[in-house]
């Protein structure tokens, strides 16, 4: 993808991650992981949503540097800038110009049924913006902007590519043949990463206990005592069931990062104790992220590098972008020379 146009016998495949913290296991195992297959599978297009993330309060400085962090953290993990197009949302800004279209194309009783909008509105009652509420449409944007085929999505994630969808049939309807209906996509790889502490909920980047999360940039000794601190259930059993969910949790991340099936996982710790498997996921961990961690280390050092690849990526990214805006403007009946 060295120019700015994309192979048509590939589909093209989206997908952004905010800048919060640093990249979980869950990330990593639900999204960033499966990028690394999907880049020479599809035409990907991957970028730090940096604009979603300003719907929460964050200290300026600190937000940059996450930013610039996330970025170091994509390359570190195997993305490819001679395969895939990645960058910064904030530097293209035909993001938000179709953004304000779209909004005109969508009703205030859809954004205001989102969950995520009810979930996000009752975690910051003090800073119920509009953002908040529009975070879907720009969300639409960021999709139907590149004619998108198809979009990674974990359940909370479901509702917003819906919407997606039914603001593209509709402009379509209304105006002709403009965007591509965007479907899902599902990984074959990559279960739900549960958090360490409370395995009933989803691994987050904005936990604030220490000990529920684990980063792709952790080291060996911390990730090792955060999951010999894991959260278990009673029993000593080691084997998947409902009513197990903390040890439920730990096989399915030793199957994921091991490449195991579970079935195989239960047999292999079968008879041992809670102790001994905790240390063993933990180590199992913390081998495959040493040299992720090293090369984010690398990658750090040499912020013309990174700045470099992010600036070559929004070129190739707007230019794609703008194909898609032209059109846009001229369907609703914008002037322009």
């Amino acid at each position: 993808m060295a120019e700015n146009t994309l192979n048509e016998q590939k589909k093209i495949i989206l997908s952004g991650i905010q800048p919060t913290g640093t990249i979980t296991l869950g990330n990593y195992l639900g999204a960033v992981k499966n990028w690394q297959s999907m880049q020479s599978q599809f035409d990907s297009i991957f970028f730090i949503a940096d604009l979603h993330a300003l719907t929460v309060r964050r200290e300026p400085a600190e937000f940059r540097q996450t930013a610039l962090n996330f970025f170091a953290q994509f390359l570190a993990c195997g993305l490819d800038p001679n395969q895939a197009i990645m960058y910064f949302q904030s530097h293209v800004h035909q993001h938000t110009e179709l953004q304000w279209i779209l909004n005109c194309n969508t009703y205030v009783g859809e954004a205001s049924r989102m969950t995520q909008f009810k979930d996000k509105s009752a975690k910051h009652a003090d800073n119920i913006n509009m953002g908040l509420m529009d975070y879907p449409v720009l969300m639409a944007a960021d999709i139907l902007l590149f004619q998108s085929d198809l979009v990674p999505v974990g359940i909370d994630q479901k509702q917003h590519l819906e919407l997606a969808r039914d603001i593209a049939i509709r402009f379509n309807n209304r105006y002709g043949d403009t965007f591509k209906v965007p479907d899902g996509y599902i990984p074959k790889t990559g279960a739900k990463i549960c958090s360490l502490q409370d395995p009933t909920a989803k691994m987050s980047k904005s936990d604030t206990d220490q000990n529920a999360t684990v980063s792709i940039i952790d080291d060996e000794a911390t990730i090792v005592r955060r999951f010999k601190r894991a959260v278990t259930d009673s029993g000593s059993e080691i084997c998947v069931r409902e009513d197990k969910p903390g040890i439920t949790n730990l096989i399915n991340i030793y199957s994921a990062i091991e490449g195991k099936p579970v079935e195989a996982v239960e047999k292999e710790f079968a008879g041992q104790g809670y102790g001994t498997f905790k240390i063993a996921v933990g180590e199992a961990v913390a081998a495959k992220f040493k040299p992720i961690r090293e090369e984010y280390m690398r990658y750090m050092a040499d912020k013309a590098y990174i700045a470099e690849v992010a600036a070559d990526g929004a070129q190739k990214a707007a230019g794609l972008a703008e194909r898609t805006l032209k059109k846009v403007k001229k369907k609703v009946g914008l002037v322009s020379f």
